[in-house]
């Protein structure tokens, strides 16, 4: 059965008890630092806060507070939205407090929840706790995994060549309701043989569910050639997507310049024949008048 939320006069109730005497004996030194927010953590601390459960169900834990300087301090807490819910842009969190007052050189813990909308698909979101004040933010992960089956799905859609700026363009999608870390393969082949080839290496991104990347892979086209690229995708947990782009690659410049030679050279060579054929054709009879004519005239 998922925990109730807890009513906003527990939550002022607990906030008040959880101011401790936060620094004493060696580490008073740092009383002069910064503030810091952190998860509560009985042994070690914690870099993120990490929650399981099912769509619907209310989740709880603790924002650690630590003023050790020695002045008051005065935080104001928020929680964003989480990624890839398909649920809208909501926050899922909600702090006791939209701002807590901390005493000099004390910790404060403030509990909030993580409401998990009864749509949130299953798998892994992240959310984050931000605290601000003092001319500073900080960020605090929350990471929470819903219940449910989890469906792995990636794709590489719209693979394009860029000629001009020699790059591979193209998109990866995630159709799936987890996070994934996708890798990359590309290959090019061309009627002459082998024109690239590169192994599956990891990409720096994150796709949340739902998310679509644009991307390029930088590579050097061929002169003259017809090529096939293919690019592989593959991600923990997912099926591989591969899609393909076809191009050929012509030297337009040089190809225009040897069929203009190419033409003006058949012209020379037709005007040549045309005058040969002209200088060895017989001479016409003249007319019987004309002959009389210049024999008279002799």
């Amino acid at each position: 059965m998922p925990p109730r939320p807890i009513r906003p006069a527990v939550y002022a109730a607990a906030l008040a008890l959880s101011v401790l005497p936060a620094l004493s004996g060696p580490a008073a030194h740092a009383a002069e630092g910064e503030w810091s927010a952190a998860p509560v953590s009985a042994g070690g601390g914690r870099p993120y806060f990490y929650l399981e459960g099912a769509p619907g169900s209310v989740l709880e834990d603790r924002l650690s507070l630590t003023n050790p300087t020695g002045r008051p301090l005065t935080l104001r807490l928020r929680g964003t939205a989480a990624t890839g819910t398909g649920t809208g842009t909501g926050a899922w969190i909600t702090p006791a407090a939209a701002e807590v007052r901390i005493p000099p050189r004390t910790r404060a813990e403030v509990p909030f929840t993580v409401t998990v909308p009864v749509g949130a698909p299953p798998g892994g979101h992240t959310a984050a706790l931000v605290a601000s004040g003092g001319g500073r933010q900080a960020r605090v992960p929350v990471r929470v995994r819903v219940a449910g089956p989890v469906l792995a799905a990636l794709t590489v859609e719209d693979v394009t060549l860029d000629r001009g700026n020699s790059l591979i363009r193209y998109a990866l999608v995630n159709r799936g309701n987890t996070t994934l870390a996708p890798s990359l393969a590309v290959r090019a082949d061309g009627l002459w043989g082998r024109r690239l080839r590169r192994p599956a290496r990891p990409l720096p991104v994150a796709l949340p569910p739902g998310g679509r990347a644009e991307l390029t892979e930088p590579w050097h086209p061929p002169a003259l050639d017809r090529v096939e690229v293919r690019l592989t995708v593959t991600a923990p947990g997912a099926a591989r997507g591969e899609a393909t782009a076809t191009a050929a690659f012509v030297p337009w410049g040089p190809v225009a310049g040897a069929g203009c030679a190419a033409a003006g050279a058949g012209a020379a060579l037709w005007i040549r024949r045309r005058r040969r054929q002209g200088a060895d054709a017989p001479q016409e009879a003249r007319p019987a008048n004309e002959l009389a004519t210049t024999g008279a005239a002799s």
